[in-house]
């Protein structure tokens, strides 16, 4: 089975929106953009490299397949297999692409993307894709969570919970701090939420 991986850059307050650029999404007046640039040193691209290399095939939302549309298929040197990899798309609005390798989903997304995770393949990668992550945290497809977190608080912006997520546990298997404060930690799903009392 394939598990599904959403790897998230966010804030101490759970901001997920624009890390990389102040137009990269301007949404709901959005200010900020770029946040993650100041802290982003030779240690966060290492550890990025890293994770980049992996096997994977990546599942998208409609405005972070057309950022990467726009951008990986000329920079290609900087993330071997982006082009070969398989990229789903879910969109209600486009249907194809240049970019090759791009299957597109729309319809029954949730049963879709169960039915990817039964397939025989490499694990499925989920970049930014806010509206997305909603999506799979409500119905319980994220396997794990690889996070990016800065220190910096926004106070405004699209948060990778922003929807809520049904109850679930998570372990940590990997940690590690940047120079800069930025904690990269990553969790796998451990099923049903645990309680007890003191």
């Amino acid at each position: 089975m394939r598990k599904i991986i959403v790897l998230s850059f966010i804030t101490l307050d759970g901001v997920m929106q624009a890390p990389g650029g102040p137009e990269e999404d301007t949404s709901n007046g959005f200010e900020y953009g770029g946040w993650t640039v100041p802290y982003f040193d030779e240690f966060a691209g290492k550890v990025m490299a890293e994770q980049m290399k992996q096997p994977f095939s990546l599942l998208l939302g409609r405005k972070t397949f057309e950022i990467f549309a726009s951008y990986w298929p000329q920079h290609e040197g900087e993330w071997p297999g982006i082009t070969k990899s398989t990229k789903y798309v879910v969109s209600n609005t486009i249907k194809k692409s240049e970019w090759s390798n791009s299957i597109f989903i729309n319809g029954d997304v949730v049963m879709k993307i169960k039915k990817l995770k039964q397939e025989i393949g490499p694990d499925i990668q989920v970049h930014g894709s806010g509206d997305l992550v909603q999506t799979l945290l409500k119905h319980n497809l994220v396997d794990e969570l690889w996070l990016k977190i800065f220190p910096v608080t926004l106070g405004e912006g699209k948060r990778l919970f922003a929807e809520g997520t049904i109850p679930a546990s998570f372990t940590l298997f990997k940690s590690t701090v940047s120079p800069s404060g930025v904690l990269f930690a990553s969790y796998k799903h451990a099923g049903e939420v645990k309680t007890g009392s003191f």
